[in-house]
């Protein structure tokens, strides 16, 4: 799979799914990577994509590794359809054997999949910051006020799952695209303060490396990255299209972390993005 990069403000044009066709590419913005690049997945692992729709991450992970088994699960119906048309689309053949995908409620996956998992990847519902500027309909306003008042409660609940399906010594990623401080730190802060056997996992390094690629703005918690768009530097502002999103020439990093075929045009889209990584300890038993 090749990424693109338009100079120009004409956008890709759409292709339409077909049953045994695979499409040419994949529009995904380059903050969704990440979370994707920490888990550091690797061939043989059994990974889990929690919250999978539409199934762009997913897409990813399969070209970071080779896993051993890769379970995606969406609770809402018609998201569902969407994820199983993107795998569809993108996934050939000799893969798919690979790949379960499961309606489940995300809370009870712990339950139905006690440490099974080597990753898991938990890209939570959230208020989406970015839909905010291109909603003018007020009742649905409204109605998203009231859906994010409960937002870090089903968070919360979805990360004690995510954990429960985490084998000891595995790696999870919660990550969401808003900058809400309680869809973010405070969530990570319960989590953190619920369990001894959860340990944050420091992602300085990963900042450091990929510095060139994005902006990040402090979280105050050293197992977090929230990234901004910035037009500074690397970074290119579509000229006629009113929108957040912008466009980069990708890194040295990037091309050593995606097994992507990556030419001098390459580029990939950013968009307001926060992770959060942390490891799963076996809990010690005294006699």
């Amino acid at each position: 799979m090749k990424c693109y990069l338009s100079r120009t403000p004409h956008r890709m044009p759409s292709e339409r799914h077909q049953l045994g066709n695979l499409k040419k590419y994949y529009l995904l913005n380059a903050a969704s990577l990440l979370p994707v690049l920490a888990l550091d997945l690797r061939d043989g692992e059994k990974v889990l994509d929690l919250c999978a729709a539409p199934g762009g991450k997913s897409v990813a992970l399969m070209q970071c590794a080779y896993p051993g088994y890769l379970h995606c699960n969406e609770y809402d119906s018609l998201r569902l359809r969407w994820l199983r048309e993107t795998l569809e689309s993108f996934i050939p053949q000799p893969l798919v054997n690979v790949i379960k995908v499961s309606e489940l409620d995300g809370r009870e996956m712990g339950d139905a999949w006690p440490e099974t998992f080597d990753k898991v990847l938990v890209d939570a519902p959230c208020s989406n910051d970015r839909s905010w500027l291109f909603s003018s309909d007020p009742q649905k306003a409204a109605c998203r006020i009231n859906q994010r008042r409960n937002l870090p409660v089903l968070q919360i609940e979805l990360l004690r799952s995510a954990i429960k399906a985490l084998r000891p010594g595995g790696l999870l990623v919660y990550s969401t695209c808003t900058l809400s401080k309680a869809e973010n730190q405070d969530v990570i802060s319960e989590i953190l303060n619920s369990y001894s056997n959860i340990m944050p996992v420091d992602i300085k390094e990963m900042a450091r490396t990929c510095s060139r690629d994005f902006t990040f703005a402090p979280t105050g918690q050293e197992c977090g990255l929230l990234v901004i768009p910035d037009k500074g530097l690397n970074w290119l502002k579509q000229p006629d299209i009113v929108s957040t999103e912008v466009i980069f020439e990708p890194g040295e990093w990037f091309r050593r972390s995606l097994k992507w075929d990556l030419d001098h045009h390459s580029g990939v889209g950013c968009r307001l993005s926060q992770s959060s990584i942390f490891q799963k300890q076996r809990m010690l038993r005294w006699a």
